[in-house]
């Protein structure tokens, strides 16, 4: 394996550092946008990440970005390209490759993640573009009532997400795994821990098998975390307990690191969770860092509101967030008010 693939993975974890996901949808940055009463268009979407990028110092803080396949083409206002724009900040430029969850056939309520047909050539295509880094998200729900999710789910995602791992490294790009057990639904953080257990092992098992170079990919996992609806929410203690409980069982030492979600968490409670992951981490043998997306941007996308008077106060915004997210990296988040 490349040397610079283990040098890169190392440095997305740095100290104090973590990944910004800006690599949403054409969809979902749709229903971003809806949330604030700005339209999706080429220029606002444009604008938005800009802002985001050019906050600044936010290199203090994001070691690394994943784009859209629309963003990583893109350029700032002087016509300099994102990925270019990003590299001489010092900030890695990454992307999002897989093509969506779509339904697993005759599985009722499960999903396999799609992409890989072409991947090869789009991964070359990206690599030209300036990526060092690249993302696949495949996703896992939990319903106890329709019994998932079901072995074969499991499996086929594991396969999925270690066929896409060989071909980034086998293209000289980091991949960052991340198999997403779902917040949605009332299942307890017992079960969470279970799922997550069995998908990481099944994932482990592939990665092997496909001979994939674990020191140099990281994990982007989820919490181990009640559901949005479950009876009883558990607090951040027994979250990190629970949450590095369940890594010690399942992640070998070789990963470099492991970018947790935020998976629906609020900005508060996921530097509340990170937080305390890393102070209970004691000799864990990963860097434990996070890869969030609206647990960054919340505060900036309300700030900004899609007017370009507001620019300075959503990158005001973005960069709080982002030192508080780096505090919690290291195990030192407080909260204002507490």
């Amino acid at each position: 394996m490349d040397d610079s693939l283990t040098r890169i993975a190392q440095m997305l974890v740095a100290p104090h550092k973590g990944i910004l996901a800006a690599d949403e949808s054409t969809g979902t940055i749709k229903k971003r946008f809806d949330s604030i009463g700005v339209a999706s268009t080429e220029e606002t979407r444009q604008a938005y990440r800009q802002l985001l990028f050019q906050a600044p110092g936010m290199e203090q803080y994001v070691s690394g970005v994943i784009l859209y396949d629309e963003t990583i083409r893109e350029t700032t206002d002087a016509g300099v390209p994102f990925p270019k724009f990003l590299s001489e900040k010092g900030v890695f430029p990454g992307i999002k490759v897989d093509m969506g969850a779509k339904p697993l056939a005759l599985f009722p309520g499960e999903t396999v993640t799609e992409g890989l047909d072409g991947l090869r050539e789009r991964l070359q295509e990206y690599k030209a573009l300036g990526a060092v880094f690249a993302k696949w998200r495949a996703v896992i729900a939990i319903d106890d009532q329709k019994h998932i999710p079901t072995d074969f789910c499991i499996e086929a995602n594991a396969h999925a997400l270690a066929r896409y791992a060989a071909l980034c490294q086998e293209a000289g790009l980091v991949p960052i795994v991340e198999p997403e057990v779902l917040m949605d639904g009332t299942h307890s953080i017992d079960v969470c821990f279970e799922v997550t257990k069995k998908t990481l092992q099944r994932v482990f098992v592939q990665l092997n098998a496909h001979r994939v170079q674990l020191g140099g990919m990281l994990l982007k996992p989820n919490m181990v975390i009640s559901a949005k609806n479950a009876a009883i929410q558990v607090g951040a203690e027994e979250i990190a307990q629970k949450t590095l409980a369940c890594f010690r069982e399942t992640v070998p030492a070789e990963i470099p690191g492991i970018v947790f979600l935020s998976g629906g968490q609020s900005e508060r409670q996921a530097c509340e969770t990170l937080s305390e992951i890393n102070k209970q981490k004691g000799g864990a043998p990963w860097e434990l860092s996070f890869s969030y997306g609206r647990a960054l941007q919340a505060s900036a996308l309300v700030a900004w509101g899609g007017k370009s008077e507001n620019i300075s106060a959503a990158q005001e915004a973005f960069l709080a967030q982002a030192c508080a997210v780096g505090a919690a990296r290291e195990g030192a988040y407080v909260a204002i008010g507490s």
